[in-house]
């Protein structure tokens, strides 16, 4: 939802890596921006209506990403994706970043503008594998946001480094990193951030894509 400059290089972006896509704005004229040759939807209309949406084809859609200009727009209409149409990937763009973790509570991850980047927003909306965020010159060690099965949430950081064999660096919640210790517990909509071998990011990846029992089992 949104063709203003975020949404239409998000548009691009995922149809650069073969997905889908639709894309909402109440002002026909914002398709402009999309490129020459985009081959997704263009509904025009209100993103948070339930008629538009389902005229996106948001009953058949893998994510949803509110992307316009309003905080109350994006907010609501991620939660209809979320609510109404069972949505699990969903992300919406704040600007008032002092209330992104006021939304993040309604189980909706929130990207606020100063911090914004289509990278980002494609991470939030495709929660899969392993995305490298620094490694050592050496190349040998990485640090790395990591996907896991929801399985691993009300657990102990500590039981799930056992898993993988690696180190939980850090943890962003509500928008905000903590430094976990011994008896931090994974909650819904964290982020994890692993510190590991380079050489096994794919391993790791695979093993918290399944959740502690099937492990353990």
């Amino acid at each position: 939802m949104g063709c203003g400059r975020v949404g239409s290089a998000l548009a691009k972006a995922l149809e650069a890596i073969d997905h889908s896509v639709a894309i909402i704005d109440q002002d026909a004229s914002a398709f402009r921006r999309l490129p020459t040759g985009f081959e997704g939807s263009k509904v025009t209309g209100i993103g948070f209506d339930r008629d538009t949406l389902v005229e996106a084809g948001i009953e058949r859609a893998h994510a949803f990403a509110a992307v316009s200009s309003g905080d109350n727009s994006n907010i609501i209409a991620a939660r209809v994706a979320r609510e109404t149409f069972g949505l699990e990937n969903v992300v919406a763009r704040i600007y008032d970043s002092r209330r992104a973790a006021v939304y993040q509570k309604f189980g909706i991850p929130t990207v606020a503008t100063v911090r914004w980047t289509a990278d980002q927003v494609i991470r939030r909306l495709l929660p899969e594998g392993v995305a490298s965020e620094w490694r050592d010159p050496s190349g040998k060690v990485a640090l790395a946001e990591v996907s896991y099965s929801p399985d691993w949430v009300g657990h102990r950081v500590t039981r799930l480094e056992n898993a993988c064999g690696a180190r939980v660096a850090l943890l962003t919640r509500l928008g905000e990193g903590m430094l976990p210790h011994a008896d931090s517990v994974v909650q819904e909509g964290d982020l994890v951030h692993l510190c590991l071998a380079s050489n096994r990011l794919d391993e790791v990846g695979r093993i918290l894509s399944i959740g502690p029992q099937q492990e353990a089992s």
